[in-house]
């Protein structure tokens, strides 16, 4: 089975392979031009980048929305590709990318991975590896974006509540009962009811557990920064 071939079977396999970017990060023209060729041949959207600084650049005016991954050199020429991994998370960049390289060790792979890497693989790539890999991590980044969407859902949701809703809300996550809450707040348990009402139309809930859930899991995605 030739590349091409290898490749079309596993992107075949999984739809949504063809419906992302696949970012190269190499300053090696040859590699690059290889790898970009042949991704385009087989249906993919390819962004090619010679250095890190021009891919970081590339992204002020892309639609970050989109789901993509990136295939990145280590040994890139001014920033690393290491370095461009540590600024991808600093900017909050969340697309999978995976380590291309010549002469890499396991100390390196080991950190690259630790940090989010999906795999750290070495040149010359194999053909069955480099398609599976790509069809894994455009999967990857369909499921970010759908957790990001309703992530973004959820933040709306709890803009709408009130000051006073949100403390009501903290009450009822910590176990507390409407009498409690209403002692706590002191107001009327029927006051803390037409809160608590009003706070699960917000949130678009319609039973308490759910309610607690969908609140622990906001709180949770605040404390992670991912909202």
């Amino acid at each position: 089975m030739n590349v091409e071939q290898a490749i079309s079977n596993s992107l075949d396999s999984n739809p949504l392979a063809r419906t992302g970017v696949v970012y190269v990060i190499d300053d090696d023209e040859a590699v690059r031009d290889s790898l970009a060729l042949l991704l385009k041949a087989n249906g993919l959207k390819v962004s090619p980048h010679e250095s890190a600084e021009r891919f970081l650049t590339s992204l002020e005016s892309t639609d970050l929305q989109a789901p993509s991954c990136a295939l990145i050199d280590i040994h890139l020429g001014g920033i690393s590709g290491i370095e461009l991994q540590e600024k991808l998370l600093d900017l909050n960049i969340n697309i999978p990318i995976a380590f291309i390289t010549g002469h890499g060790d396991v100390t390196t792979a080991v950190h690259t991975l630790k940090k989010g890497a999906c795999d750290f693989i070495q040149k010359p790539v194999k053909e069955n590896a480099l398609c599976d890999l790509i069809s894994q991590m455009l999967s990857k980044a369909h499921s970010i974006q759908e957790q990001t969407t309703t992530l973004e859902q959820m933040n709306e949701r709890f803009k709408l509540l009130t000051p006073r809703e949100l403390d009501v809300l903290d009450r009822i996550v910590a176990g507390r009962i409407n009498k409690q809450v209403g002692a706590d707040l002191g107001i009327s348990i029927k006051t803390v009811e037409a809160h608590r009402a009003n706070i699960m139309e917000k949130l678009k809930v319609n039973r308490a557990a759910n309610l607690v859930q969908v609140a622990l899991k906001y709180q949770a995605a605040k404390a992670q920064r991912l909202i």
